[in-house]
């Protein structure tokens, strides 16, 4: 990911790590008219995810200020924000390259309701912790909250997640001792950070990112190293297979299973989270062909169709729409829409 100046940030708000310090930015709504406040937030946020106000909520005041810390490969902000509707759409992601995965350690408020891909959102009860992957769609309606957030490589959650894109909308609770000691250190690091030495922010920062990703490890039954590598090694062999064979319209679960010669309770299992093995090899050629709708915009939708394995243009239409909620062609436009300029919040599907 590319740590681009915070935009609405002044440059004198910049503190580069001069004398020992962490590279810090601040910014905030309150110096602007009511009307703008929420447009400027939008505008602060964009470059990761949109806020969907309505013409209405742009009337309204609205708070939310961020503090952010950039340690060695590592974001940790500090949020405090009013309620809004945030959403990192599929279109989103095919014009941009932010990939990290990102925890958000609720100090007060939350998230009232998620949807992970098109359809109805599911409400979040008390979560704690919220793991989201940037390369996955996301809808979510957060309340008035402090947001604690990380931006995490992939490496890093790898090593405890031998599947990392599993762990998109999990969350957890404050019901285990790590995870309690989890919160206290974020909360700790929240309040002293400032103050911290360039080197001391980077091994806090890590450690607590370490400790939160270690905590979804531990409610997923990845503890003790053996037990995960080995998960890893099997997942990765199934993956590498499945991409390498992707555009291959004869590519089904049964042939995973023979070609791997795997039994078939382990493989399902391990891709349960995806609904099965069946519903991840579609969820791929999906999100394949999602990137080459929006890379070549001249390409015939039946070319695109048949180059990620669908065995008809009508077959990848309806599974499409399933999936995103509308057709090829008009995610398509779509996504030549977020090349040229973001549309306004009111202009963008419902979900």
């Amino acid at each position: 990911m590319t740590l681009l100046p915070p935009r609405g940030t002044s440059p004198a708000s910049l503190l580069a790590a001069h004398g020992g310090g962490v590279a810090h930015s601040h910014f905030s709504v309150l110096g602007e008219p009511r009307q703008r406040q929420l447009l400027a937030w939008r505008e602060r946020v964009g470059h990761v995810i949109d806020v969907l106000p309505s013409r209405a909520d742009v009337e309204h005041p609205f708070n939310a200020q961020i503090d952010r810390y950039k340690v060695e490969g590592l974001l940790f902000t500090d949020c405090r924000s009013d309620a809004m509707l945030l959403e990192r759409s599929l279109a989103r992601i095919s014009t941009d390259s932010v990939r990290d995965y990102v925890f958000h350690v609720f100090a007060e408020g939350g998230v009232d309701d998620i949807a992970l891909r098109h359809g109805a959102s599911a409400a979040i009860p008390t979560a704690k912790i919220l793991a989201l992957d940037m390369n996955q769609p996301v809808r979510m309606r957060r309340s008035h909250c402090r947001v604690l957030t990380f931006f995490v490589p992939a490496a890093l959650v790898q090593e405890t997640f031998p599947d990392p894109e599993a762990i998109h909308g999990r969350t957890v609770q404050d019901t285990s001792p790590l995870t309690r000691l989890a919160l206290e250190h974020v909360a700790a690091l929240g309040a002293n950070i400032s103050a911290m030495t360039a080197a001391a922010a980077d091994s806090a920062v890590r450690t607590a990112a370490q400790l939160v990703v270690a905590a979804f490890g531990k409610q997923a039954g990845l503890s003790g190293n053996a037990r995960s590598a080995a998960r890893a090694a099997l997942f990765g062999r199934v993956r590498r297979h499945i991409q390498a064979n992707l555009h291959r319209a004869e590519l089904t679960p049964e042939g995973v299973l023979s070609a791997l010669h795997l039994p078939r309770p382990t493989v399902y299992r391990m891709f349960q989270h995806e609904g099965g093995l069946g519903a991840y090899i579609r969820h791929l050629r999906l999100r394949q062909a999602a990137d080459e709708l929006a890379r070549y915009p001249h390409m015939m939708v039946t070319d695109v169709a048949y180059a990620v394995g669908f065995k008809s243009a009508s077959d990848f239409t309806r599974a499409f729409r399933r999936a995103y909620g509308m057709a090829p062609q008009e995610f398509r436009a779509l996504s030549q829409t977020y090349r040229a300029d973001p549309p306004d919040p009111w202009q963008l599907p419902s979900a």
